[in-house]
């Protein structure tokens, strides 16, 4: 497939994959007023926290509370991520969580036991009761995230077959349960990837089940995030995941150099320059990316918000 899509979604996931690593945890209005400054810019998918151990994370011990103060608007899905039942339990008594049915494997034993204190098998074994727990709060269970499929910082590059086996392997656990798996997210969640491995593994999700939607998680540890979004792109993915700014990594990747997810302005840009609409306000994103970073009191990775959005040359030259 070489058509790239009209239009991109972007999920972005700064204020929680982003903020977890922060030396400086943020204050709740701080919080806040960046989630709502994305909002502003046009994003309608926001992953505003995590209900995680706030002992292990303390960047996310007041998820709740940040919940709690946003006024939602319409048309925008304000999401949060949860590790572990009690995790789920916590988002589900908030209120205000849009919640998504969504399990989650790791292609690495070695990440998954620091990340989850569990093993692979044992994820599997804890999925039918995660689906019951879903279904009787009405949710239904139709996503599956699958963490390190690219590479891992303890276990070398995965094998794309290991990848393939675990989400099938979900998949009938799923089919078992009476849920039909419906959208899948690959994350390389330590920076592994490549454009020629992303166009690999897609390739080979898509041609074993094309009927799934995809979405990819990438970390630019190593500079290719936006190479790996455009290869995958012209492999007809139209779902990312994205950080404002480039902020964030992984608090237990075993990688302090690890750097955030793939920048929301920069993919943005990329997507804009290519003809593809993304329904978000550059120029908006910019300056809610040069709040952030004044308020996590350190230069961030990301390019455009230092380089320029062209948006004034564009006036000048039309």
């Amino acid at each position: 497939m070489s058509d790239l899509p009209k239009h991109v979604v972007m999920i972005e996931v700064g204020p929680r994959d982003g903020l977890q690593i922060e030396p400086r945890i943020l204050t709740t209005d701080e919080k806040v007023k960046i989630v709502d400054a994305l909002a502003d810019c046009g994003i309608k998918q926001i992953e505003v926290g995590s209900f995680v151990n706030p002992k292990a994370v303390p960047q996310m011990a007041d998820t709740n509370e940040v919940f709690d103060r946003l006024e939602k608007r319409p048309g925008i899905r304000y999401r949060a991520l949860w590790l572990n039942p009690k995790g789920l339990e916590r988002a589900l008594a908030n209120g205000h969580v849009d919640m998504d049915g969504k399990l989650t494997l790791t292609a690495s034993e070695t990440f998954v036991k620091r990340n989850t204190n569990r093993s692979i098998d044992e994820t599997f074994e804890q999925m039918p009761a995660w689906i019951e727990t879903y279904r009787k709060a009405g949710i239904e269970t139709d996503t599956l995230g699958v963490m390190a499929a690219f590479g891992c910082n303890f276990e070398g590059y995965i094998p794309e077959e290991k990848v393939i086996s675990l989400i099938a392997r979900a998949k009938q656990i799923m089919a078992d349960e009476g849920c039909t798996l419906r959208n899948l997210s690959l994350a390389d969640t330590m920076g592994w990837g490549s454009p020629g491995q992303m166009k690999s593994l897609v390739g080979k999700v898509r041609d074993k089940w094309p009927e799934l939607v995809l979405k990819l998680h990438l970390h630019d540890t190593r500079g290719c995030a936006v190479a790996n979004a455009v290869a995958a792109m012209e492999m007809g993915v139209a779902e990312f995941d994205a950080s404002v700014g480039g902020l964030g990594g992984c608090p237990f990747a075993g990688h302090k150099g690890a750097a955030g997810n793939v920048c929301t302005e920069d993919l943005v840009f990329a997507c804009g320059e290519m003809g593809i609409n993304t329904g978000i306000d550059l120029d908006a994103l910019v300056e809610a990316a040069k709040m952030t970073e004044e308020m996590v009191g350190h230069v961030l990775p990301g390019k455009v918000m230092k380089g320029g959005t062209l948006t004034r040359w564009k006036q000048q030259h039309a």
